[in-house]
């Protein structure tokens, strides 16, 4: 699930790093904000969860190393004098490394063949029998060889099994990993909802995967020839088992995501159309005004514009009650400017002003 959310926020994260490609802090910053909003963080959705089953597989791994110990109950003395005996009378069966010495020791073909000798070392008879790693004729307790012309090789179920579990478990691996790859780039769509295959391909994860797709089966196969079968049949198996889990997850998720992309895609859809109509609104203003003259709207020409009014139409009511009283219409329009007292400036509310107050008669007196 983490990985697919990741996967669909790769075009929003590259338009990010795109903006502040010469500021990585704001950029890092930015990122972890979408991841946040996203719930697409690999902390406690991704990775951390991972952890949880280690606490039970690493113990158990190592009952399962150390079977003469743990299963059979022998003391740590004892499980080497029979490592010994069974190294000594098979050392084709032993490699340089011992750490698998207790599987292969223990396996009950190898061990009944020095039953004898090893009954005066230990006193448990449930030990002789040895443990019985069969598993569809091949025995889980070997480790598979490559080398078809050594002198250990036999033309047999049990070797040619043994090294079919490795093959299997490798090519298991790849075919998870291109289902996977191919679910997740199925999901990256960009902040419209729509799939964006470009960046399906030239993401940074999609990049990474085509290398791990290959680097990590090819290090199976190694060690599936260097440890016992059953670790690589341990592969193979939960290789098997992710490819149905990524089918049941992929088809699941994939609903929940379709159903996210059609909302967005349905909200920038709503987006366009609301700007079509803003832009059809426009156009008809430029068709209206090719010009491009517009009216000055400015608050002092428009409180001037309703002073102007207000005076026009007390001007028009002024005359019209003259008209009924028989006043003169000119008397009437004298009167009318009497709260200015000057007819030129009628908003003019100096009553004091004499506009003769300069002229040549008074500068002589």
């Amino acid at each position: 699930k983490s990985m697919m959310k990741m996967s669909r926020l790769q075009p929003r994260i590259q338009e990010i790093q795109k903006k502040y490609e010469n500021d990585k802090q704001k950029q890092n910053e930015a990122i972890q904000k979408l991841q946040q909003e996203e719930g697409a963080s690999m902390g406690c959705g991704g990775c951390l969860w991972s952890l949880l089953p280690m606490l039970i597989l690493i113990p158990l791994y190592q009952v399962i190393r150390q079977p003469i110990v743990y299963i059979l109950h022998e003391s740590a003395e004892v499980t080497e004098q029979i490592i010994a005996v069974v190294k000594a009378g098979l050392p084709a069966l032993f490699t340089e490394n011992n750490y698998y010495d207790q599987i292969i020791a223990s396996s009950s073909d190898n061990i009944k063949q020095f039953a004898g000798e090893l009954a005066a070392i230990v006193a448990n008879e449930r030990t002789l029998e040895g443990l019985n790693f069969s598993f569809l004729g091949i025995d889980l307790g070997q480790i598979p060889q490559y080398n078809i012309f050594g002198e250990s090789w036999k033309w047999d179920w049990n070797h040619i099994g043994a090294a079919l579990i490795p093959i299997l478990s490798a090519g298991t691996n790849v075919v998870s990993m291109l289902l996977s790859q191919k679910s997740n780039d199925s999901v990256i769509t960009d902040k419209d909802g729509i799939q964006d295959k470009e960046t399906a391909e030239k993401s940074q994860s999609a990049q990474t995967s085509k290398m791990m797709m290959w680097m990590m089966p090819i290090m199976s196969l190694f060690i599936g020839f260097t440890v016992p079968a059953a670790l690589s049949l341990y592969w193979f198996v939960g290789g098997a088992v992710a490819l149905v889990e990524n089918e049941i997850m992929t088809r699941h998720y994939r609903k929940v995501y379709d159903a996210e992309d059609a909302e967005r895609l349905k909200r920038r859809l709503e987006a366009d159309r609301l700007e079509e109509e803003k832009e059809r609104a426009r156009a008809e203003r430029r068709a209206a005004n090719p010009e491009g003259i517009t009216e000055n709207t400015s608050k002092k020409k428009l409180a001037r514009r309703q002073q102007q009014e207000e005076a026009a139409a007390k001007a028009a009511a002024a005359r019209e009650y003259a008209a009924k009283k028989g006043i003169p219409v000119e008397e009437a329009e004298e009167g009318s400017t009497a709260l200015s007292g000057i007819p030129e400036r009628p908003n003019c509310k100096g009553r004091a002003y004499d506009p003769n107050r300069y002229n040549s008669e008074s500068t002589e007196e």
